[in-house]
């Protein structure tokens, strides 16, 4: 990982958008902290689209969504989007990847593998977060409840051999039924929101973030930054971000939007 400051100027100036992780990355200790809430400000201000990606749930996200300064926010690791009402202020509406009915089949399977985990691993728990998902599971590691690596192994073998996806972030196991991920929740909000393909625009988009179910952004994405903090999960990642901020979380953040403002102006 490079020192963000090594980011050449030319690159920087082809940047169009910003696509982040929230927790660890925007937030510090669960919460945004006013530096990188400035930072999204700016960032919308100076013309770039902002879309935050996160594993956190709908009923989570909501509330940011509505009215943090972004174009729209990902939930759920792809499998939703909360896009903010045009009529009303502070309202948004959902928009999902699967039907109902797949996500009310998906639910019911969901509620018994993530029983199937607390009965059989000893020390886990379901994330605070749980009551606001509709379309994963989550288990807590490092927020309120903490898991060993072994234990975190434990739970991803169980979930995998029960056919489902699953990814640690800084702080949560999740696990869902389907074929999104980061990447490709990424790419769909895109097209939903200009019809273009992400794919086609590499070098003119950034993300950021901070842990292991990163990588996979980290690995497609041309330009990538890991905030400072992601130092912790560096022995694990196979796909390292491009570039490292020299602040953890949201500080780290804003050095990202700062660095891009000042090809910006």
């Amino acid at each position: 990982m490079k020192p963000l400051s090594s980011w050449p100027q030319t690159a920087r100036e082809k940047i169009v958008g910003v696509f982040t992780d929230i927790d660890d990355t925007l937030t510090t200790e669960g919460a945004i902290t006013s530096d990188a809430l400035q930072a999204l400000q700016i960032l919308k201000a100076a013309g770039l689209m902002v879309i935050p990606i996160t594993g956190r749930p709908v009923g989570w996200s909501t509330p940011f969504a509505a009215t943090w300064p972004v174009n729209a926010m990902v939930a759920e690791n792809g499998a939703v989007a909360l896009l903010q009402g045009a009529s009303k202020k502070n309202q948004v509406h959902k928009i999902y990847q699967q039907d109902l009915a797949v996500r009310t089949h998906n639910f019911q399977q969901m509620q018994r593998i993530a029983q199937k985990v607390l009965k059989e691993i000893p020390g886990t728990a379901l994330a605070q977060d749980s009551a606001g998902r509709e379309t994963d599971i989550a288990f807590d590691h490092s927020e309120f409840h903490t898991l060993t690596a072994e234990q975190i192994q434990q739970v991803l073998q169980l979930l995998q051999q029960e056919g489902m996806t699953a990814t640690v972030s800084s702080i949560h196991i999740n696990a869902w039924v389907g074929s999104h991920n980061k990447w490709q929740g990424a790419q769909w909000i895109l097209k939903q929101l200009t019809g273009r393909d992400l794919k086609q625009e590499l070098d003119q988009w950034v993300y950021v973030g901070d842990s292991t179910n990163d990588q996979i952004m980290f690995e497609h994405f041309t330009h990538s930054v890991g905030v400072a903090n992601i130092r912790r999960f560096e022995n694990e990642l196979k796909h390292l971000p491009e570039y490292i901020t020299t602040q953890e979380r949201g500080a780290g953040f804003s050095e990202v939007a700062n660095i891009l403002l000042k090809s910006h102006t």
